[in-house]
């Protein structure tokens, strides 16, 4: 039976680190979290030294004074007082360290260099550290020669001096050759990120990139190793060759964005990230290597943590990886002190000792999941798989309760970022569960062997490959599958009331005890928390999707006065602006089944054209936009980067994909400042024809951007700045559109769109869909220049004028 009271120490840690991270977004000071952390902890020493405080002696023949016999009376009440404050002295100290180390670090951001260079807009040359393996931006929306990475790291120097190691990021070019532990020298523009980022400061624009230095040989082997091991499996064939990395060592940079979107929808990412049980694996068996070779327990414990050290190293800290190796030390420790170290336990002294480390931790989702998928295993998978014996013969039990304990442990998490349960997802578990250790193991010792021996390295990886090939076999049929995504209520009230309803299952199916009537009313009161959620999210949503057509290339959302157009290609999306209102803009992305959107396009800051992006956080793969605008465009990039976003600033020149469509930026040019002229304007080439998106491009802008680019008819124009006068008649006869969208508002008091707009479309033959008079619209390209329209309020056909 576990000790439940373990875990408080790590919840309290938790809760003060992630409201300390988060205090100064909202006007309060860290310091203040300390002080309310470190009075509990002061408190409960006061009152351990008031019930320890000197006792009653004895009368001076031996016998009891009146003095012992209150203090025998009162023994049960002091010890009663003294574990309450040693409990309440733990929990708070444990608190009070994770705050105290996040006010710390705060003040030490406050204090660096780039903060007075984000303030003042200016580039500065910066050496930075990486501190991670540079992970593959998002492949499916850059051109193929045109790779990105991302680079976490800490600063070294600002303009060549010395300068506190804060946490910065930055997006490079994949030629740059980073590694854990290299060093860079580069001039960018540094923007400072929200206090409850991981990253202090995101570094723009890097130019001049140089390789410093290269990683310490304690490093540098395991990334030659990387690096080997990712060629080798390259040779191999489909998408078990992009899962061998993935399952013996973390590295998921060749998972395509189809097999990636396959996985999650069966809920298998959970086997290419590695965690305990990559970390169980390799300390037991260098554990029982030792063993088996005479060696004492302390020396086999010092073997284990070697290779525990050494593996960390090689599929670098990430955070599920430093939750699951701490874990294992915090064991191991216990093994040479001969004292036994329970699962929750450890647990919990990972838990404080990392967020102490680093309280960003706090609000990690990978972290929370590992942290919460352990919990689930050690609380809820034994009382399960004992219900389960009861129905079904025991080893089935036993195996069908481990996925169902992850899962309802880690769902809460998971619908805060994706508002939906996988239905398929134990199933898909269990189908897999077999073969991924295989895979896991042989993956390994391939990677291991290929260095000495390359071909019998190889031959492993051929095997891990079979074990491999079925887990995503399993992933694409399991998402291949009638409705495997239930939706559910979004964000913090629907993750509480999912966690309410588990509660209730779990007390149902363990405890068999209660009045009848408690156990009907609990029935009752599950059916409804489960009902009602489902209820209000799918029935409005089917409704209304049924009143349109499934096939559209282009929907212009009814958003109010703003812009948010939405392009899909070869079921990629690409979403330009977000427009004014998160409401309106969650309406048409409903109405369309849109749940996912490779490439988000932020043109520029105004409101109008951004302040809806809270209805696609936790949706987005890929952010490009302007010239970055202070706290204007830190506000809304800062919940899409938590949420998993990567975000990068863009160019004339910039490339990529967008399914089998491919577009380019054309504007703006370098050293842009913000604004309307600086809107990011795309053309994009595929399926639906040709179009260019202007963003809010005044007339003079449109004027340099007409001689600057190479343009030519099109098929269709968004339309610069919801219709306004100020346009260059000389670039729209150019485009000379079948389509010109405008996003505008009924009765907006700009007088939008005005007639000399509406007149110059009419001259060069471009017929407006107006967001006003015809709501959402879907433009489906019917191959000749030409377009289906679909309103919600009429439809018909858009042809070229001959």
């Amino acid at each position: 039976m576990h000790d439940l009271r373990m875990l408080l120490p790590a919840c309290a840690a938790w809760l003060a680190a992630w409201v300390a991270v988060g205090a100064p977004g909202v006007g309060v000071s860290a310091w203040a979290t300390v002080v309310g952390c470190w009075g509990p902890a002061v408190a409960a020493i006061v009152a351990l030294g008031w019930s320890t405080r000197g006792r009653p002696r004895r009368d001076a023949d031996g016998g009891p004074s009146a003095g012992v016999s209150r203090e025998r009376r009162h023994a049960p009440h002091r010890r009663a007082v003294v574990a309450a404050a040693a409990t309440i002295l733990v929990v708070a100290s444990c608190a009070a360290l994770a705050a105290t180390s996040a006010a710390v670090a705060l003040a030490e951001r406050e204090r660096s260099p780039l903060a007075a260079a984000a303030e003042t807009r200016r580039t500065v040359e910066v050496v930075i550290e990486a501190t991670t393996a540079p992970r593959p931006m998002r492949a499916a929306v850059w051109a193929a020669d045109e790779p990105m990475v991302r680079v976490d790291g800490v600063l070294i120097d600002v303009e060549g001096s010395r300068a506190p190691g804060v946490p910065v990021t930055v997006g490079l070019s994949v030629s740059t050759n980073v590694e854990w532990g290299s060093r860079i020298a580069f001039t960018a523009r540094a923007q400072q990120l929200a206090t409850d980022e991981s990253s202090a400061f995101r570094l723009v624009s890097p130019d001049r990139v140089e390789l410093v230095s290269g990683p310490p040989p304690w490093l540098a082997w395991a990334a030659d190793l990387r690096r080997g091991f990712a060629a080798a499996a390259a040779e191999l064939d489909g998408d078990g060759a992009a899962l061998v990395p993935g399952l013996a060592i973390g590295d998921t940079s060749a998972v395509g964005a189809e097999l990636d979107a396959a996985m999650k929808a069966s809920s298998l990412t959970h086997l290419t990230a590695v965690s305990g049980a990559n970390c169980a694996i390799v300390t037991a068996a260098a554990f029982g290597l030792a063993a088996a070779c005479g060696l004492g327990r302390r020396t086999r414990v010092v073997v284990a943590l070697a290779c525990l050290a050494g593996f960390v190293v090689l599929v670098t800290p990430q955070a599920s990886v430093i939750r699951a190796a701490a874990m294992a030390v915090v064991i191991l420790i216990g093994v040479v002190s001969s004292r036994r170290a329970g699962g929750t336990s450890a647990l919990s002294v990972a838990v404080v000792l990392l967020l102490v480390q680093n309280p960003w931790l706090a609000r990690d989702y990978g972290f929370a999941l590992s942290a919460a998928a352990t919990a689930g295993l050690l609380l809820l998978a034994g009382p399960l798989a004992r219900r389960l014996a009861d129905v079904m013969p025991t080893p089935l039990a036993v195996v069908l309760a481990v996925p169902v304990a992850a899962q309802l442990a880690c769902q809460p998490v998971l619908i805060l970022l994706d508002p939906a349960i996988a239905v398929y997802g134990v199933p898909a578990n269990l189908l897999a569960a077999p073969a991924a250790p295989i895979g896991t193991v042989v993956g390994m010792l391939g990677c291991l062997l290929l260095p000495l021996l390359p071909s019998v390295g190889y031959a492993f990886l051929q095997v891990a490959w079979v074990p491999a090939s079925w887990i995503a076999l399993v992933a694409h049929g399991a998402a291949g599958l009638p409705g495997g995504r239930l939706p559910w209520l979004p964000d913090a009230a629907g993750a509480g009331i999912l966690l309410v309803a588990t509660a209730l299952a779990l007390w149902l199916l363990l405890d068999r005890r209660g009045a009848p009537m408690l156990r009907r009313s609990a029935t009752a009161a599950l059916i409804l928390l489960v009902a009602v959620p489902i209820g209000a999210v799918v029935g409005p949503t089917a409704v209304a999707r049924a009143a349109h057509p499934g096939e559209w290339d282009v929907a212009d959302c009814d958003v109010g006065q703003g812009d948010a157009v939405l392009v899909r290609s070869e079921g990629a999306i690409a979403l330009f602006d977000t427009g004014p209102d998160p409401s309106a803009l969650a309406r048409c992305l409903d109405l369309l089944g849109v749940e996912r959107i490779d490439l988000l396009v932020l043109t520029h800051w105004d409101a109008d054209h951004v302040e809806g992006s809270d209805a696609v956080v936790g949706m987005v793969t890929t952010v490009i936009h302007g010239p970055l605008d202070d706290r204007r465009s830190s506000s809304v990039l800062d919940p899409l980067l938590a949420a998993g976003a990567e975000a990068v600033q863009v160019e004339v020149g910039r490339r990529g994909v967008l399914g089998d469509a491919r577009w380019r930026v054309l504007w703006p040019p370098v050293d842009t400042p913000p604004g309307n002229d600086a809107s990011v304007v795309v053309e994009v080439e595929g399926g639906l024809g040709r179009a260019v998106f202007l963003g809010d491009l005044g007339e003079e802008a449109q004027a340099r951007l007409f001689a600057s680019a190479t343009l030519g008819p099109v098929d269709l124009v968004k339309v610069a700045h919801h219709g306004s006068a100020d346009q260059s008649e000389r670039l729209y006869e150019t485009l000379s559109a079948t389509v010109g969208v405008i996003g505008v508002g009924a009765d907006n008091g700009y007088g939008h769109p005005t007639d000399r707009l509406l007149d110059l479309l009419d001259r060069v033959g471009t017929v407006p869909v107006r967001s006003d008079r015809s709501g959402t619209s879907l433009l489906t390209a019917n191959g000749d220049g030409g377009f289906a329209l679909w309103t919600e309020r009429d439809a018909g056909d858009v042809a070229p004028r001959p």
